[in-house]
């Protein structure tokens, strides 16, 4: 019995801060997948993709329009315009709300990436500003979990499209400052 004990003593605050940082790794893993679906697909159709964030993602009609934490999809976007209006333009996947307690802080509030038939980034649409960069957080904000590592993590994508998530302690920091957001 004494042994169940000091197990479950040790083990139980370690499974919760392995959940954690799951969701957060999770989150970030999503978006991170989304953009290279985007962008694959958008070179293989010849046509423009773009990703939104979404407040009904998951619903037969989903549109762009509310924020990151609330979903996104990603769908063809026919006449580059961002909203889902057009004969066939098809929601490719949709990813629902954030898990509970994730935060997404979301540079220059942007709400879109845009894919050409290229394959590249589109930033010429209207003038609605791209996302950028994402800083992915919990409650923990960005403190510091091992060997330089944040507990946040930071989604940058270029403006050719290219997408990378960021785990260095000091580069968050440095965007969290840059984008001027709060991480929770």
């Amino acid at each position: 019995m004494l042994i169940v004990g000091v197990v479950l003593t040790l083990g139980i605050p370690n499974m919760s801060e392995f959940t954690r940082n799951s969701r957060v790794t999770s989150t970030a893993n999503d978006l991170h997948a989304a953009f290279h679906m985007a962008r694959s697909e958008a070179a293989r159709a010849k046509t423009n993709v773009t990703i939104c964030a979404s407040a009904n993602p998951m619903a037969a009609g989903a549109d762009c329009g509310g924020t990151w934490d609330q979903g996104y999809i990603i769908f063809f976007d026919i006449n580059a315009d961002q909203l889902r209006n057009a004969v066939g333009e098809t929601v490719l996947r949709a990813v629902p709300a954030a898990a509970e307690g994730i935060t997404l802080a979301v540079e220059n509030d942007a709400t879109y990436f845009m894919y050409a038939s290229s394959g590249l980034g589109r930033r010429d649409v209207a003038t609605n500003v791209p996302i950028s960069r994402v800083m992915i957080c919990d409650d923990r904000g960005t403190i510091e979990t091992s060997q330089d590592f944040s507990a946040a993590r930071l989604f940058v994508s270029t403006p050719l499209g290219r997408a990378t998530v960021i785990r260095d302690l000091t580069a968050v920091d440095a965007a969290l400052l840059a984008m001027g957001k709060n991480c929770p």
